[in-house]
């Protein structure tokens, strides 16, 4: 799993994920986010390199909204591959958060 932080000039922060998301490379991810989540109110998810996604990686995403939630903000996933915006019907995520 490769992950790349941007944060954009208009104050919102991207993160691109790309690989596979999963037991063994969500700690990456999650170490990652910890030096972001402070500063941000809102995160997008950038998915158009994930190939895989697992609950692990659902779990770091759910956490990471209910964190910015608090401040007033969420997370938005964009980008995802067919088989990764399927997994988050099945789970209902695309109930909780904006996919596309």
């Amino acid at each position: 799993m490769e992950t790349e932080i941007i944060r954009n000039d208009d104050g919102t922060t991207v993160v691109k994920v790309s690989g596979r998301l999963d037991t063994m490379t969500s700690t990456q991810l999650e170490e990652k986010l910890d030096g972001v989540v402070g500063d941000a109110t809102d995160l997008t998810f950038d998915f158009a390199d994930l190939e895989y996604i697992s609950s692990a990686g659902l779990r770091i995403i759910l956490s990471t909204h209910k964190l910015l939630a608090k401040k007033g903000g969420g997370v938005k996933v964009i980008n995802c591959l067919p088989d990764v915006k399927e997994v988050f019907s099945i789970t209902g995520f695309s109930d909780i958060l904006p996919i596309s």
